[in-house]
């Protein structure tokens, strides 16, 4: 069987979608059951292809292949596909809060996302709050939805001392995930704590854009607090053992997958308090019922302080990271996507 799949999230610095399809790559190789079928990864020769290469380029690429079957991992896909398609819709953050968006973006993201699921043989998602957003808000029926939860990369491969007093956020910086309360609960942490330091690693994709440069500058304590958009994948682990808190006060995801892996890194997690933050983070967290500095700086000094809170986050840690295995993530996904070529 002959699987073609939209690549282009591979190219540059993957993030996000491109680490997931990374990793269910990387599982499929590993696989026996996936040896047997040949991976064709189809991707543009320019960096700035979008929607036109999807809709007007791709399904040829996917004829001449001779695919028997498409796997559209971000959103969306060809409306023409010559092949069956899967497509996988992590959240809908743009249909369920518009206003998180430009005028322009949040609508081709809401149509093309709407008809790529109708036209798609499935729909996989990552968590049952995305299947339940997806059901209500693209109608969807529910039948043609699968959960696939995504596994988990260990950051750090044995506990570290965690020393120095660090707060940790990874993660694209999107207006929903309240960076700037962060900056200002940890500010007033770092007045009464001195040691303490924020390191914030994503791209700044706020909408309308925030400046955070001018927030830190704005703190008092910017010698403390450290923002940069990208850092290698080994900056990132020694980010992780060394942290002793993480982070991600976000309103609304389709999984969450960065404050899972400070779980696998052996670091308390600091979260909102939603329904999919109950859902995959469980009983390893602090939550946080609203983006309010002052619960946030609680929260913050909680996590980095408490040393029996802290210890059993850290035990409840590896029950909720039993549920999330890219080996079975990759497992249902070939068979669904073997299910449905024709």
């Amino acid at each position: 069987m002959k699987i073609a799949i939209d690549a282009r999230e591979l190219r540059g610095k993957p993030t996000g979608v491109g680490r997931y399809l990374s990793e269910l790559l990387a599982a499929w190789k590993a696989m026996p059951a996936a040896s047997a079928h040949e991976i064709i990864l189809l991707m543009p020769k320019s960096h700035h292809a979008g929607t036109a290469w999807e809709q007007l380029t791709l399904p040829g690429l996917v004829r001449r292949s001779g695919a028997d079957v498409l796997f559209a991992p971000a959103y969306t896909g060809p409306l023409r596909a010559p092949v069956p398609m899967v497509v996988a819709i992590h959240d809908v953050s743009f249909a369920a809060h518009p206003e998180w968006f430009s005028w322009r973006e949040g609508r081709r993201r809401r149509v093309l996302t709407r008809w790529s699921a109708r036209r798609a043989a499935r729909v996989l998602t990552i968590s049952e709050f995305s299947k339940r957003e997806i059901v209500r808000r693209l109608g969807v029926d529910a039948s043609k939805v699968a959960v696939t939860y995504p596994g988990v990369t260990a950051m750090a491969e044995a506990p570290a001392a965690r020393t120095e007093p660090m707060v940790l956020y990874v993660g694209s910086i999107f207006s929903r995930r309240h960076v700037p309360e962060l900056i200002e609960g940890f500010t007033q942490l770092a007045r009464r704590l001195p040691e303490t330091r924020l390191e914030i690693v994503g791209d700044n994709r706020t909408t309308p854009r925030i400046n955070l440069d001018a927030i830190v500058r704005a703190s008092g304590v910017a010698d403390r607090i450290q923002i940069r958009s990208y850092v290698s994948d080994e900056e990132l682990r020694g980010l992780y053992r060394s942290a002793r808190a993480f982070a991600f006060l976000s309103d609304y995801e389709g999984f969450g997958l960065t404050p899972v892996e400070a779980l696998s890194a052996g670091m308390p997690v600091v979260v909102l308090d939603t329904p999919i933050a109950r859902e995959i983070y469980g009983p390893a967290a602090i939550y946080v019922q609203r983006p309010d500095p002052g619960l946030v700086e609680t929260a913050l000094e909680r996590a980095v302080t408490d040393t029996a809170e802290r210890a059993r986050l850290v035990d409840a840690a590896a029950g909720v990271l039993a549920r999330y295995s890219w080996e079975e993530c990759a497992r249902r996904t070939l068979q669904i996507l073997l299910a449905c070529a024709r």
